[in-house]
């Protein structure tokens, strides 16, 4: 590959020329170089080493370019940032570090490309393109990682042990990077993760989860995860997931693995959204299996309320991983909670009053909620799976008519609350409530239709029944 070539973008000169008149040397490092080499589509970000000041050289890069962007200056971590076009570009001066052991945050030092090149989490990001006229694109690899690329091998620059436990994120990140790129940990580097996978407990829960986001977004998220599981880090993170594995026996009944079930619905999920609270909603809907557990003599194995057990257990999860406690928190609560409404109705005739509720229940995310129910089959029996497909086919174009008859989707009632008062000269009170109440329940039993007349007959006679008259 000509690096020279691939460097051919004007804000790698404008770098080269603003680093020339600091007498700076500077390098671009890390997920540019990576992706470049991999011929992957490259994130919208790139990261400039700078063996001097980086933020210095963000301000003379700015000043040269046309429209001399904004460049943003954080001190603490001697790092500048500016956006040139559609992309992020990140300035930082080379480093050495040192880490205590309670804290991932480093004691920093001014340092050499390699000091920083050292500093790095894996041989494949700490590949560089020097941007020095003297050398420009010349590919600087201390640690044989273009031949980890060609290998698809991940595998830390120095003492894995060294590298997990200074910053243990990185050993969330090297999951993350072999879940995204397909490649494999090299045996000591996962070794060391599973040594050192205490050190998680220092990691805060955002950073936490959002290498668990990554992970979700991936086209097989499975692999992450059982790399998390394997390691023990899943266990620590997400104790709710490892509390489903197991196949227990009792009087020679069994029930299948919850854990592994519940991987193969967030892979049969994967393709068909890029909505990762979709995603989580396929990997916490069946993580109230494992309270909800019991044997019966007659029947079986049974999760008896499994599905409103696990909407109460995302809040606490949500909570202790610090995720956001808004409509995000609120909508894979109500999905876990669904989850299993969808599955009843195509295993038994579908009534318009049951397709009603749950669209009633679901509103906007009936779509969201189907698309959940339909990755639940996991089935390996052909005909079965022909079977539950074809009977979820029969909900959907069910869903479809009662929806274009009944507009309950985005129910409004027919009759206000105001005019129910109007209608009787009442004041606010429990009457209203119980009408509001009775109109909504008659329309989603299919009583009368979703419509103005019907409903306000409907509501004269049940108002006469509690002793209402109209005024």
């Amino acid at each position: 590959m000509n690096y020279k070539e691939a460097l051919n973008n004007k804000i790698f000169q404008v770098i080269s020329e603003a680093s020339a008149s600091l007498n700076v040397e500077s390098y671009v490092i890390g997920g540019f170089v990576r992706d470049l080499l991999l011929k992957r589509d490259f994130k919208k970000d790139i990261d400039i080493v700078a063996v001097g000041s980086g933020i210095e050289l963000a301000l003379k890069v700015s000043e040269m370019l046309p429209k001399k962007p904004k460049v943003q200056v954080f001190k603490t971590y001697g790092t500048a940032m500016l956006r040139f076009e559609d992309t992020e570009i990140e300035f930082v001066g080379a480093r050495k570090e040192s880490y205590q052991l309670e804290s991932r945050n480093p004691v920093v030092e001014n340092g050499t490309l390699e000091d920083d090149q050292n500093r790095r989490d894996f041989t494949i990001n700490a590949l560089a393109l020097s941007l020095n006229e003297k050398n420009f694109g010349d590919l600087i690899d201390p640690f044989d990682g273009l031949q980890a690329l060609e290998s698809k091998t991940l595998k830390t620059p120095l003492d894995p042990d060294i590298t997990f436990s200074d910053d243990p994120l990185r050993m969330m990140r090297g999951i993350r990077f072999a879940s995204q790129l397909n490649f494999e940990i090299e045996a000591e580097s996962l070794q060391a993760i599973e040594r050192n996978k205490e050190r998680i407990k220092i990691i805060s829960g955002e950073r936490i989860v959002d290498e668990l986001n990554k992970i979700l977004m991936t086209e097989k998220p499975s692999v992450g995860f059982l790399l998390l599981h394997k390691t023990g880090l899943l266990h620590l993170i997400l104790p709710e997931l490892t509390d489903l594995q197991g196949v227990d026996e009792s009087e020679g009944q069994t029930h299948k693995d919850n854990f592994y079930h519940t991987l193969e619905v967030v892979d049969n999920i994967a393709p068909n959204t890029d909505d990762v609270w979709l995603r989580w909603s396929a990997l916490l809907h069946d993580i109230g299996k494992a309270p909800t557990k019991r044997h019966h003599k007659k029947n079986g194995w049974s999760f008896h309320g499994h599905e409103f057990v696990g909407g109460k257990m995302v809040k606490k999860l949500f909570e202790r991983l610090h995720m956001p406690l808004n409509h995000k928190m609120k909508y894979v609560s109500k999905m876990v909670m669904m989850s299993s409404r969808p599955i009843v109705l195509s295993q038994d005739m579908v009534t318009d009053s049951a397709v009603r509720r749950l669209v009633f229940d679901a509103g906007e995310d009936i779509e969201d909620l189907m698309i959940l129910c339909e990755a639940d089959i996991t089935t390996k029996n052909p005909n079965k799976f022909k079977k539950y497909h074809n009977n979820f086919k029969i909900v959907r174009q069910k869903i479809v008519e009662v929806e274009e008859r009944d507009h309950v989707r985005q129910f409004q009632p027919p009759i206000s609350g105001e005019e129910i008062m109007a209608t009787f000269n009442l004041k606010p009170g429990r009457e209203i409530g119980v009408l509001k109440e009775a109109i909504k329940e008659a329309i989603l039993e299919g009583e009368i239709p979703n419509e103005y007349q019907p409903a306000y007959e409907f509501m004269l006679k049940r108002a006469e029944k509690l002793g209402l008259k109209k005024v």
